[in-house]
């Protein structure tokens, strides 16, 4: 047998595609940490931060699906080098922002960039590998993404109190500097179906989930029956019914209805959300919550995580390869109860006077719970479709899961808010943990509904193992 090599220019596009998904994935949570040094600095409220995050993220969700079909009408190299160029610049402003406006209208920016790199990584990474070396370059580069999703409240909380929060930004600079004339003279260029760009379901999902999330953000602070929140819902409701309509009609719609009609693919995609919902959700208020209890220094905060947070690294490659023998179902349903049970053990030991070490086996437990079903829930959204449809289903799935996360800190805040806010910390945070733990049971509710699954492949080559129920419900 002879031993398969990775080719130089393999290896560019390896390195290369890698340190952008590093670049976007750590700017998800790496504000995490300097929450509370933000909030001092810049005087924000508690829906100033978490439109710090949100904005990042919505950003990110809703041109993921439009950012990969330029890519492959225009070039992908070209597309991921505008990409890296315009996420630098709006770091450029994140770093200078002297206000919170300021800072969350250059975070939009900021996850305009990271809707346009991170799909076209995927992209020139299928290009540039055949289909027996395609699966080994995917997990190199799904390993180091986690790596920066993991040590984004470490990396952020150490920049933080070494430097200054300005520098969680000035960082990507010189990264994005150095990686673009290699991006532009070390890949090659590669192109995909020429899809026409559906600018206006984009436009409509936009406006629909900004509406939903502002009516959520302002609900507590307005107040829920208020003129403003009630328009807002109203408006996101018919906004959102207006892009279902226009989906069902368009002929080459940003995300094909029927594939909904996949029960599996469907749950894998609600129980994604709902993790990540509770994931973020819980990432936003645990290192706030590190500071203001313990007295924590944003580095000590974000290390104070790691029983939660460095699980990902020892169980979810377990997982990932359990879940071919075993099927998806078992790993999503018990590892989101798991991560329940940690939440609430969270917010129970929370009520009372607390020692960290109270705090480390849920945090363990919790970790497990969401190191589990994070493959699951992934591997069943897009394994649930025919081969052809793996890379639109992949962006749907990373779309919903953004989407989460959007979710999951808009209604914890609004808790949080409801219950006292900063002025009584340890009550909205113990009910926030407590919301987080009911997300969590609502998507192990929903993996429910992925069928049983069995790999008779071997992962990462080209023979996608689909479920046969979602393939007939299909055609």
């Amino acid at each position: 047998m002879i031993k398969e090599r990775t080719t130089t220019e393999q290896r560019w596009v390896l390195a290369l595609t890698s340190l952008g998904s590093v670049m976007v994935a750590l700017d998800v949570l790496v504000v995490a940490a300097a929450l509370t040094t933000i909030r001092q600095d810049l005087d924000a409220s508690i829906e100033q931060l978490e439109w710090t995050v949100n904005a990042y993220s919505l950003s990110f969700a809703m041109l993921l699906m439009t950012a990969a079909a330029i890519g492959d009408r225009w070039g992908r190299r070209r597309t991921f080098a505008a990409g890296l160029g315009l996420f630098s610049i709006a770091s450029v402003g994140c770093a200078l922002a002297t206000s919170v406006p300021w800072l969350i209208a250059a975070r939009t920016v900021q996850g305009i960039g990271a809707a346009v790199v991170m799909p076209l990584s995927m992209g020139l990474l299928g290009a540039a590998f055949p289909p027996e070396r395609r699966g080994w370059a995917i997990g190199i580069f799904s390993g180091v993404t986690g790596l920066a999703v993991l040590g984004g409240p470490m990396v952020g909380g150490a920049v933080t109190e070494g430097l200054a929060w300005q520098w969680i930004f000035w960082i990507n600079v010189p990264v994005g500097i150095l990686a673009i004339p290699l991006v532009l003279r070390r890949i090659p260029e590669s192109r995909g179906v020429a899809r026409r760009l559906d600018l206006r379901g984009a436009t409509l999902i936009t406006l629909a989930v900004l509406a939903l999330v502002w009516g959520v953000v302002r609900g507590a602070v307005a107040g829920w029956t208020s003129p403003e929140v009630l328009a807002s819902f109203t408006l996101g409701v018919l906004l959102l019914v207006g892009f279902l309509v226009w989906e069902a009609r368009s002929e080459h719609p940003m995300v094909p209805l029927e594939f909904f009609r996949s029960r599996p693919f469907s749950a894998g995609n609600s129980a994604g959300f709902f993790l990540t919902a509770a994931l973020f959700g819980a990432v936003f208020f645990l290192a706030q919550y590190m500071q203001v209890t313990f007295g924590s220094g944003p580095l000590k905060a974000g290390l104070q995580l790691l029983p939660w947070t460095a699980t990902l690294f020892l169980v979810a490659p377990i997982a990932g390869r359990l879940v071919d023998r075993l099927g998806e179902r078992p790993f999503v349903v018990a590892g989101l109860a798991l991560q329940a049970v940690g939440m609430f053990w969270i917010s129970e030991v929370s009520k009372n006077t607390v020692q960290y070490s109270d705090l480390v086996l849920p945090l363990v437990v919790a970790g497990c719970g969401v190191s589990m079903a994070m493959p699951a829930t992934q591997s069943a959204s897009i394994g649930a479709l025919p081969r052809e449809a793996v890379g639109i289903a992949s962006g749907i799935y990373s779309m919903m899961r953004q989407l989460g996360g959007v979710v999951g800190v808009a209604v914890l805040a609004a808790v949080f808010a409801a219950a006292g806010g900063y002025e009584s910390f340890s009550t909205g945070f113990t009910r926030a943990l407590a919301v987080c733990g009911v997300l969590s049971l609502v998507g192990a509710a929903a993996g429910l509904g992925i069928s049983a699954r069995r790999s008779t492949g071997r992962r990462g080559t080209d023979s996608v193992v689909t479920q046969q129920e979602p393939v007939e419900e299909l055609r």
